[in-house]
């Protein structure tokens, strides 16, 4: 078990975390990952590449680099010939795929999570290691990428390509493409072809909603352009404004879909992360109290919460995925280098704008 004497500073958050409680939470998380690194969204259930990164970044904002380093290894193993990774696995386990679909925002992920590893550890041999995997995923990614700058967000099971994008997707992708480009800059193998790609993404999720489709009554679809630094500055607070009235219910966090009265544990901490990169702090820090009633006894927190009729606790599972980014926002608020870096973007390569103005 993690002890509290072990918990770093910057995840100590008032009103959020205790020394106590990260320990807490932390273990809770360690407790889910399997002996050979796969981290499911909780025993029995199934492994997603994107989850699982996720909270692997959040074992390293604990210190807990043997963990996070086995769960990349794992990724390394199980990757598919093409440079990607199955939709889900049950329990982790390579054997059991539940979802033979190549999702492109899942695949990219793996370069932010080595990223924010490497900036954790400096471990050279790591990244080393680790090109390899995330050059071939990246280039999974970009084989879907549409001539309007957008990712297809999948391959079907049988490799036919999906060519509608998400914006939440690709606003993911569009974070990973840089943390990749920051791995070729480290490694001093430029990647023009990366650049163009990322710099076109990032122009058709600023300046063309059309693009994509129409999932606006989520909130990722709201918040993840800021959190994937696509919109940043004016552009990106005036975006939180636009709609923070319809999904941010006061004292209990953020709704997942309009018009559900559903609010979920990780849709808030990642606004949290959002707000913290537009200068926020304040505002994050009470999206981040205001959630406290999803945490459960043994320090995981329960996935969301159903504030009318039954007001439940629904679904009713612990997912180590709610755990994560909840010790992410933490560690963003908190000062955190590493965490701070991938997501607040200031050191991260922008990729190449495309100079047509039609673009």
């Amino acid at each position: 078990m993690t002890s509290p004497e072990r918990i770093a500073e910057h995840l100590l958050l008032p009103g959020v975390l205790t020394a106590e409680q990260a320990a807490e939470t932390v273990t809770g998380i360690l407790a889910a990952q399997r002996e050979d690194g796969a981290i499911p969204w909780f025993r029995g259930h199934h492994l997603d590449p994107w989850d699982h990164v996720e909270a692997a970044m959040a074992l390293d904002t604990a210190g807990e680099r043997a963990a996070a380093t086995r769960a990349y290894e794992w990724l390394a193993r199980h990757q598919n010939l093409d440079g990607s990774w199955y939709a889900a696995y049950h329990d982790g386990d390579p054997t059991n795929v539940t979802d033979e679909g190549r999702e492109t925002n899942f695949v990219a992920y793996v370069a932010v999570g080595v990223w924010h590893h490497y900036l954790a550890t400096g471990d050279d041999a790591f990244l080393d290691r680790m090109w390899p995997v995330v050059f071939a995923a990246v280039e999974f990614v970009l084989a879907l990428q549409q001539p309007g700058g957008q990712i297809g967000w999948k391959r079907e099971a049988d490799g036919t390509p999906v060519t509608d994008a998400l914006l939440t997707g690709s606003s993911s992708i569009h974070q990973a493409l840089r943390c990749a480009l920051a791995i070729a800059d480290e490694r001093e193998e430029p990647q023009p072809d990366w650049e163009l790609a990322a710099g076109a993404l990032g122009h058709a999720i600023r300046n063309h909603p059309e693009r994509f489709l129409d999932k606006s009554r989520y909130s990722m679809d709201w918040y993840y352009p800021v959190l994937g630094g696509a919109l940043t500055g004016a552009a990106a607070t005036a975006r939180i404004a636009a709609r923070w009235d319809e999904f941010v219910v006061p004292g209990l966090g953020v709704r997942c879909v309009l018009p559900n009265p559903w609010v979920t544990g990780g849709e808030s901490c990642e606004l949290a992360l959002a707000l913290w990169v537009t200068g926020e702090s304040d505002r994050a820090l009470e999206i981040l109290q205001s959630i406290q009633h999803l945490r459960a006894e043994g320090g995981m927190y329960w996935t969301g919460y159903v504030f009318e009729g039954d007001r439940a606790v629904w679904p009713e599972e612990l997912t180590t995925w709610t755990a994560g980014s909840l010790l992410l926002a933490v560690a963003a608020l908190g000062g955190d280098e590493a965490t701070g870096a991938v997501f607040g973007g200031e050191r991260l390569p922008r990729g190449l704008e495309p100079d047509c103005c039609g673009a």
